[in-house]
């Protein structure tokens, strides 16, 4: 087997160079023109009437309670989905019960399931018309169009992040270490602080980044469950659309800028991340 992996290898690697080149060009010329050319022209138009407008944009009212909101929102739902990621993690990797499987299915169903879709459902069932909408509104709680349905349309859309990260990782890395430990007599938490977490930090932090990344992006189950009302339930991603349809150019692209740097700032912290999981995993 070796060796034909081997040959196949090698045949690549004897590729014409006109083949390799082709393909490497094919490549840039994609990521350039989708990637590297919207960025630059979202900086562009920006700044397309001055620092001083962009930066004014960024001070308006409305900008600052987006960008507060999703912030907010953010700080919510990635320490819950850090918390549901690391429990699912290990119960899955270290644990044999029935629906093992179904878990499994569950954690990917927000994968498979379209965001406004998602978004849907939260209206179904917390809405004015929903399964719950009449008692909720009996006892003057809101959740639609209201801050805690914007984290829960979040909270649903990034709850595998973290998960999908550390399952793979936990089972490549296996339990010795941890039943040795046990063995020797230290406590469940100490095995996890001592043991556990040091050899799946890596690959935690680039689930979290991840999922941090996704909540502050979300924009389909956002803006089912939001009403759009300006200053209140608006995240960014949401500003950005409500001022470019009202043709503040300025606003929409100076909150675009935003997230484009937020992007930007993931992708090379994602990659410092997958060289530090590569080394660790390396190193068992």
């Amino acid at each position: 087997m070796s060796s034909i992996s081997n040959t196949v290898h090698q045949s690549t690697l004897d590729d014409p160079k006109w083949v390799r080149w082709s393909l490497i060009t094919i490549a840039l010329g994609f990521i350039i023109l989708f990637l590297c050319v919207p960025l630059l022209l979202v900086i562009i138009q920006a700044f397309s009437k001055g620092f001083a407008a962009y930066f004014s944009a960024l001070n308006q009212h409305d900008m600052l309670a987006a960008m507060r909101l999703t912030l907010l929102t953010a700080l919510i739902t990635v320490p819950l989905n850090t918390i549901f990621g690391l429990a699912a993690a290990w119960a899955i990797t270290r644990f044999d019960f029935r629906g093992k499987d179904f878990l499994i299915t569950l954690i990917d169903l927000p994968f498979s399931v379209s965001p406004v879709i998602s978004g849907l459902i939260f209206v179904l069932m917390f809405g004015a018309q929903g399964w719950l909408g009449h008692w909720l509104m009996v006892n003057d709680i809101k959740i639609i169009f209201a801050v805690p349905g914007i984290v829960l349309a979040t909270l649903f859309i990034t709850f595998p992040f973290v998960a999908r990260q550390l399952i793979p990782f936990m089972q490549e890395m296996g339990s010795e270490e941890e039943e040795a430990a046990l063995s020797l007599g230290a406590s469940g938490w100490k095995m996890f602080f001592f043991i556990t977490l040091p050899n799946i930090k890596w690959a935690l932090l680039y689930g979290v980044l991840l999922c941090n990344a996704r909540a502050m992006g979300e924009f389909g189950a956002v803006s089912v469950v939001s009403g759009h009302i300006r200053g209140l339930t608006n995240t960014l991603p949401l500003h950005v659309e409500v001022s470019y349809n009202e043709y503040d150019s300025v606003s929409a692209f100076a909150g675009a800028s935003i997230l484009a740097g937020l992007a930007i700032m993931t992708l090379i912290l994602k990659t410092l991340l997958e060289w530090k999981q590569q080394s660790s995993r390396q190193s068992h």
